[in-house]
């Protein structure tokens, strides 16, 4: 089993920056694929950003390109999501997520293991 925490999330003002990590345990390895998803009141869960397990692939959803960016750091088990220029749009639960397999997913379906979420709140 695998064990993913999420941190970094707060209030921000539109404009500003945040810097997510979620940091693996347990039956985490170097191998797996890794996203970022965010899920919004009342909309569905949505992929954001994705990275295969060297991090030299990386994926963004057309609404965050130019402004996230994605990254890993496999010795220490952590992705990170450097979020800039926020809109009150990014506002939404941010939640890490992971999968047995070295390909990145963009759907919720193709993740296997989730972190609890971390709130991120841009003010306009």
């Amino acid at each position: 089993q695998v064990q993913l925490v999420e941190s970094g999330g707060g209030l921000v003002q539109a404009g500003g920056s945040l810097r997510l990590s979620c940091t693996a345990s347990g039956r985490a390895d170097s191998r797996d694929a890794m996203g970022w998803f965010r899920q919004a009141p009342e909309k569905e869960r949505e992929f954001v950003a994705g990275i295969n397990w060297s991090g030299s692939n990386t994926y963004y959803a057309d609404s965050v390109k130019g402004r996230f960016t994605i990254s890993r750091d496999n010795a220490k088990k952590t992705v990170f999501l450097q979020m800039n220029n926020l809109k009150p749009e990014d506002t939404a639960v941010y939640y890490c997520a992971g999968r047995w397999g070295q390909q990145v997913r963009t759907t919720t379906g193709g993740m296997d293991f989730w972190g609890k979420g971390t709130q991120v709140t841009v003010s306009s």
